[in-house]
């Protein structure tokens, strides 16, 4: 994503090279991105982080401070490791939910924008409408889109449909849900929120105007 100028990665994927042929596809040059935000440990967030160092990037890489030592060690070696505390601001208007989550731990991001509260999840195992509440409860401010992995796609009609009324009960405006979502929870997200849902996945490009979202 791209803020105030800056280029920040989000999970890195699990396919280095993968990662990097999607990058230029988009025109974004890999040795440029100035910081990283793992949002938890399992490869298919991290396993491209080498990659993009080896080809000359030196991020500020964010990530949990349960996040294995020897792993820390090793991107420390080309890069700085910031271990993220709650609420902590990344860079101007940019924040995470710190660690978060008992056996599968996790952060996710907040954004300010003039439209509310952007927040983009990994796989939101600790629970997306966890994620939203502590978003809320850290930065006291509505909640415009949601944009991630939901982590629903084992979850039953009736699981999804008590999830989905929770984010309406918290004022989210607009979803964007891919990755472990699931299918059927997709479907069910698209057909509550209409014109407000928002098909996301790889190159799809999602621009936050003072206006509302472009697509």
């Amino acid at each position: 994503m791209t803020y105030q100028h800056r280029t920040l990665l989000f999970d890195t994927g699990g396919d280095g090279p993968a990662l990097l042929g999607n990058m230029r596809a988009l025109g974004i040059d890999p040795a440029g991105v100035e910081d990283v935000v793992l949002s938890h440990i399992h490869k298919d967030h991290t396993g491209g982080l080498g990659a993009l160092l080896a080809v000359g990037a030196r991020p500020v890489v964010y990530l949990l401070p349960s996040f294995p030592a020897d792993f820390k060690r090793q991107v420390g070696r080309t890069a700085r490791v910031v271990e993220v505390t709650p609420g902590q601001a990344l860079s101007e208007g940019i924040f995470t939910t710190g660690e978060m989550g008992d056996r599968i731990r996790e952060q996710a991001l907040v954004i300010r924008t003039d439209c509310g509260l952007v927040v983009m999840t990994g796989c939101a195992h600790p629970g997306i409408v966890q994620i939203i509440a502590r978003a809320q409860e850290l930065f006291d401010a509505p909640v415009y889109l949601v944009v991630g992995g939901f982590h629903l796609r084992n979850k039953s009609k009736s699981e999804i449909a008590t999830i989905i009324e929770g984010f309406r009960q918290m004022g989210v405006r607009k979803v964007a849900p891919c990755h472990c979502t699931g299918d059927r929870a997709i479907a069910m997200f698209a057909s509550e929120y209409g014109d407000d849902f928002i098909s996301a996945g790889v190159g799809r490009i999602i621009t936050v105007e003072p206006s509302g979202v472009e697509r």
